[in-house]
């Protein structure tokens, strides 16, 4: 695991859980922001656009945050948040090919978190939530 504790976060999606580091150097103000929420809970769903991809609709949600570090083509295991515009406001957990989109078209957001432990469970989490339905999800601080 590469990172100090104040740089990592627990995420929890079912039963898999994964540590993902916080991207402050490329997305300062997300990742600040992002931790005066912790710990976040909702649900997550199978995206409708995105591909190898699940998603936490939050609607109109005003996350405070511009771009930084976005982009449209998320790595496996790297979690955008789109700070909203174009279409709602959400992140985005990518588990494998993805590419970020809406019934908008191609969406940009902000790649703050990239799973560093877990990635195993990123293939199993992600055909649970598609063929299962929604499923909690948790963003803690790691000591939690």
């Amino acid at each position: 695991m590469s990172g100090t504790p104040a740089e990592l976060l627990k995420v929890t999606v079912g039963p898999f859980v994964f540590v993902a580091r916080f991207e402050i150097e490329k997305a300062p103000e997300t990742c600040r922001i992002f931790k005066s929420f912790l710990p976040f809970r909702n649900q997550t769903i199978h995206s409708r656009w995105s591909g190898e991809a699940v998603w936490v609709p939050l609607g109109d949600f005003a996350f405070g945050a511009g771009f930084e570090n976005h982009t449209s083509h998320p790595s496996r295991g790297d979690i955008l948040l789109y700070p909203g515009g174009f279409s709602e406001t959400e992140l985005l957990f990518a588990y494998g090919s993805s590419h970020f989109a809406s019934k908008m078209g191609v969406l940009a957001g902000n790649h703050f978190l990239t799973v560093v432990e877990g990635r195993e469970h990123l293939e199993p989490m992600g055909r649970m939530v598609l063929w299962q339905g929604a499923q909690d999800i948790a963003f803690e601080p790691l000591s939690a």
